[in-house]
């Protein structure tokens, strides 16, 4: 069993003693542990179950790239699941419990499945969840549910913070091993500002562990010189703990900071995501150490050889007296000797090369240490840890030459480089013959929109394993991004590094060579989810070619993991068995993030009152001390009217409308979406996306557009303001800015993505002011700045310049039908504006209205609302707006689908204006049309319904806009509308614009 060493551990601190849990047992580790070192220090070598067959799994790794060490930390309401312990630091009162086991970790019910490994090959449920039918819902279903998941979910309230921190910076580091230190030395001293972030708790990766040598010192020193130079210079910022997740578009790059876990409760955030502007991005990512197949490789025990050496040097752990090597590889060397430098025992190296031969191999042998050539192992024995191997040839099919046991298998495969991140935007591989690993493709990286590459790899990660390649690689990096930028002070100088560079490595996919279906049925490539060597050779057999189509059939790489440790070896299987070339079968996809980060970090503040923030116009305490009644609109509140003394809000609207009409009302607009279209083909994509034409806009002027979806329904209108030749300012309505916003960016980044456009929603930076009636322009012009007249603005147009001192933007527009200026101004002087309207207006009387009055005086005029007269199935034409759908542009967003004849057909719900029999009746929102007839259901049929229905203080009577069958053909016929209480109302279909049609009012 494991166990702690006597002396070593440069990363503990043997004077500090912490106590944690693990399954409710009290152990002890040492401030710098892991979990998962305090783990094997104490022994306990087991620490979970895999997924679908229950086996015993133990620590593999010792990084991210750990795939069975999976525990629920925590108690209560702070219980994680799925946390790595390999990248957990110990702290004191840790708790944590392992997974995916039922009544206990050492006595698993569930280990009955590894009996039955013979009937649940890959893709059995797909063929045995079938028949009966009715067994689907009462019996395969509620057992695949319950067997679903591999830890606990939450069920209490997350008390922690988490938070979103957004950041710009020239050259993003990411990786803080020795080369993203060159790399980012070297940006730095070049002129940019530079951000270096690592996932670990320390820098310099594992260079101190492989003993490098560089610059004639040890790595540990090398390093610690190069955080203080980094950390001295301004333009840089070192980040620890702090793992870079995703690389998108436009140099965007999110960031995953484990800010607080070292201290839950106490730390005021618990984790952080970062979304970083990066003009280039620098990937120091390092390399992943493969696996090898063999027969019982999933046994706890069987670790990784690097990882081996990690928890001897790093955490003086003893993995077990006797470590037996199996190697494709020099490195596996490496920790032979670390396990022999530990006192430990080392009864064999197994390489799978037939004439290994070297420095580090000549050492291992100088030290006593038996080199067994062109072997492998047949099988690992033991159960619940590993007892001891059987010895055979490679290159046969595993008959037994030698028993030999042990408590530690080290397994060293190869090394691939880290490309994940690279990949994410789009960079190429190629598959490297002589290293056998994936490696970025330096001639197709990822590129911005500018053309350019926006992201470089450096060091390993770009392919070289030797340190001083990998060091030249990393500081040529570094300088190569910092130049794009425009940022060049001379040639960098190259760290020199010593060291022993390793022989070729030997492709070794499966162990042995010609393993037969026993030995095949127990090589594990995917540890978590038990895909086995035979597994993927199945999907091959039964026709999955196709990687991504493998990987779901035999769910290989779909573990939390994604894939780290077994997606190489699997698709080297898949290769070969379908006789194919390993780059023809290609990689699957690397998605973000890297590792899983949590929902809390995903969600940042949006939890509890922030979860769907209020918003508010910079008028809104106005409003609140003005004694508004509130209305929800989409995200916003605004007023819906503005009650006085005893008065109804029906009054209160009444003579809010009134006033308007007959004087000068005041409105806070300022919820109007407001997006900025910009660029030089700013006019040819708004021409796309608007059913009208935009590009024949006059600088200066104004337009109402209408957008429609795919399927040329519509969906928000809005004015739409020329305000250069490239600049274009875009209305939404209220609640659709944000939707908008989004849509448009959807379509230039998946469909237009050569169009030179930029768009902002700056809907929050501007307030909006609308001051409504026939005495609005004396108000105004009583203010002073700018010349309202008639001739200088006439109706839809905009101009530019300063009212009462305070600079504006004016849209001569009008939603009401009677003289209307619009006034933008920046969000902090919407205020001091609004008080100055209604001092300057007072001797006309002015009077503040909300929405509800906003919406009776637009039906009066039959304009329509979205929402009100939209439904999701309604086109422009239904409402009688065909005028603002263009017969010139040869294409926008949902022309053809307008053409369609269901979309044609004259029968279709048109919109029309209803006047009651009775003028004081107000039809019901939404009230149908009945013909009088029956369906087969027995149904009345309906002919329509009513969107929009209100009382008319200006008309003095009920008026209301429906979607009619046949509308248009139907004016001056009586309908029925039935009631809620059973009566029948009677309406007469009339012209939807109920007052000024010719538009004398708002012309004036």
């Amino acid at each position: 069993m494991s166990s702690r060493l006597a002396t070593g551990g440069r990363r503990i601190d043997r004077s500090k003693r912490l106590s944690f849990s693990f399954n409710g047992t009290k152990l002890t580790g040492f401030e710098g542990d892991t979990l998962a070192s305090a783990l094997l220090a104490n022994g306990q070598d087991l620490v979970g179950r895999s997924f679908k067959y229950h086996r015993p799994r133990g620590i593999v790794a010792a990084g991210a790239e750990e795939p069975n060490a999976l525990v629920a930390l925590g108690q209560g309401d702070r219980m994680e699941p799925n946390q790595r312990a390999t990248i957990t630091e110990l702290f004191d009162g840790l708790s944590a419990r392992s997974q995916n086991h039922w009544p206990s970790l050492q006595f698993d019910i569930g280990a009955i499945n590894a009996r039955l490994s013979r009937f649940l090959p890959a893709g059995f449920y797909y063929k045995t969840f079938m028949q009966p039918r009715a067994a689907w819902k009462h019996l395969f279903e509620p057992v695949i549910r319950k067997s679903a998941g591999l830890g606990p979910a939450p069920t209490q309230g997350d008390p922690d913070r988490y938070e979103y921190f957004y950041a710009h910076t020239d050259v993003l580091v990411a990786g803080g091993g020795i080369a993203g230190l060159a790399a980012a030395r070297a940006a730095a001293e070049a002129g940019a500002r530079v951000l270096l972030v690592e996932q670990d708790s320390r820098f310099g990766g594992r260079s101190a562990t492989d003993g490098v040598v560089i610059d004639g010192t040890d790595a540990e020193a090398w390093v610690a010189e190069q955080v203080a130079a980094l950390s001295a210079m301004p333009n840089v910022d070192l980040r620890l703990r702090t793992m870079a997740a995703g690389v998108y578009d436009h140099g965007y790059v999110t960031l995953y900071e484990r800010a607080g876990d070292r201290d839950p409760g106490a730390a005021p955030v618990r984790h952080r995501l970062w979304r970083v502007r990066a003009g280039r991005t620098v990937t120091a990512t390092g390399a992943i150490e493969r696996p090898i197949s063999f027969a019982g490789n999933d046994r706890p025990g069987v670790m990784l050889a690097s990882a081996v050496r990690d928890y001897i040097d790093l955490y003086a752990v003893s993995p077990g007296d006797r470590t037996v090597v199996v190697t494709a590889t020099d490195d596996g060397y490496r920790t032979a000797l670390a396990v022999r430098d530990a006192g430990l025992d080392v009864p064999a190296v197994l390489d799978t090369r037939p004439d290994p031969k070297g420095p580090l191999v000549d050492a291992v042998r100088a030290r006593g240490i038996r080199v067994e050539a062109g072997r492998g192992i047949a099988k690992v024995r033991g159960t619940r840890r590993v007892t001891g191997v059987d010895i055979c040839a490679q290159a046969g099919e595993g008959a037994v030459i030698e028993h030999v046991p042990c408590e530690c298998v080290a397994m060293a495969g190869g090394w691939s480089p880290v490309v994940h991140l690279w990949s994410h935007c789009g960079g190429k591989l190629l598959w490297d013959e002589t290293a056998h690993h994936f490696r970025p493709d330096p001639d197709r990286p990822p590129t911005g929109a500018d053309g350019q590459g926006f992201a470089v790899t450096a060091g390993t990660a770009s392919g070289p394993m030797d340190t001083g390649a990998a060091l030249a690689d990393a500081v040529e990096a570094g300088h190569r991004a910092a130049k794009a930028l425009g940022h060049d002070k001379g040639a960098p100088r190259i760290p020199q590094a010593d060291g022993t560079a390793d022989g070729p490595p030997a492709a070794v996919w499966m162990m042995p060579h010609g393993a037969g279906p026993e030995l095949r049925g127990k090589a594990f490539l995917d540890f978590q989810n038990d895909v086995k060597v035979s597994d993927v050779q199945l999907a091959a057999q039964e026709g999955y070619q196709s990687v991504e189509h493998t990987k779901r059939y035999t769910t290989l790489g779909m573990a939390t993991d994604q894939g780290k440790l077994s997606n190489i070896n699997g698709l080297a299987i898949l290769s070969d068995s379908l006789g194919a070339p390993i780059p023809e079968v290609g990689t699957t996809t690397f998605r973000p993030p890297y590792t899983p980060i949590s929902l809390g970090a995903v969600a940042g503040e949006a939890r509890g009152s922030l979860f769907k923030p209020v918003r508010r116009t910079p008028i809104h305490d106005w409003h609140a001390d003005a004694g508004a009644v509130w209305e929800p609109v989409g995200d916003w509140r605004r007023p819906y009217c503005y009650p006085k003394d005893e008065e109804s809000h029906r009054d209160a609207v009444n003579r809010e409308i009134t006033a308007t009409r007959s004087g000068v009302g005041l409105l806070d607009a300022s919820t109007l979406g407001k997006i900025i279209v910009s660029g030089p083909d700013a006019a040819a994509f708004l021409d796309l996306t608007y059913t009208n034409m935009m590009s024949s806009l006059k600088v200066g002027r104004c337009r109402y557009g209408l957008m429609c979806t795919e399927n040329g329904f519509l969906f928000d209108d809005g004015v739409v303001v020329r305000l250069s030749e490239d600049s274009f300012l875009c209305h939404t309505t209220s609640g659709g800015s944000d939707r908008v916003h989004a849509w448009m960016e959807e379509w230039l980044q998946t469909e237009w993505w050569d169009l030179k456009v930029w768009t902002s929603n700056v809907t929050e930076q501007f307030g909006q002011i609308a001051i409504v009636g026939p005495k609005a322009r004396s108000v105004l012009e009583r203010l002073g700045g700018m010349d309202l007249s008639a001739e200088a603005l006439p109706f839809m147009a905009m101009a530019e310049g300063t009212l009462g001192g305070i600079g504006v933007r004016i849209f001569r527009i009008s939603f009401s039908g009677e003289l209307s200026y619009e006034i933008a101004v920046p969000a902090g002087r919407a205020r001091a504006l609004w008080d100055m309207l209604l001092a300057e207006g007072a001797a006309d009387g002015i009077t503040p209205y909300g929405t509800e009055a906003l919406h009776v005086m637009r039906a009066e005029k039959g304009y329509i609302m979205i929402g009100d007269e939209t439904d999701g199935t309604v086109i422009p034409q239904d409402l009688n707006l065909g005028w603002a759908v263009s017969k010139k542009k040869s294409d926008f967003i949902g022309k053809r689908a307008m053409e369609r004849s269901a979309l044609t057909d004259p029968d279709r719900k048109q919109l029309v204006g209803l006047e009651t029999e009775d003028p004081a009746l107000v039809l019901p929102d939404g009230a149908h049309a009945v013909s009088g007839q029956t369906n087969r259901f027995g149904q009345q049929e309906t002919l329509g319904h009513v969107t929009s229905t209100y009382w008319s203080p200006t008309l003095n009577r009920s008026i209301a806009m429906a979607l009619v069958s046949g509308g248009s053909r139907r004016m001056g016929e009586t309908l029925d509308f039935s009631l809620e209480d059973g009566r029948i109302a009677k309406a007469r279909v009339v012209d939807p614009v109920f007052l000024d049609k010719d538009g004398e009012r708002q012309n004036v």
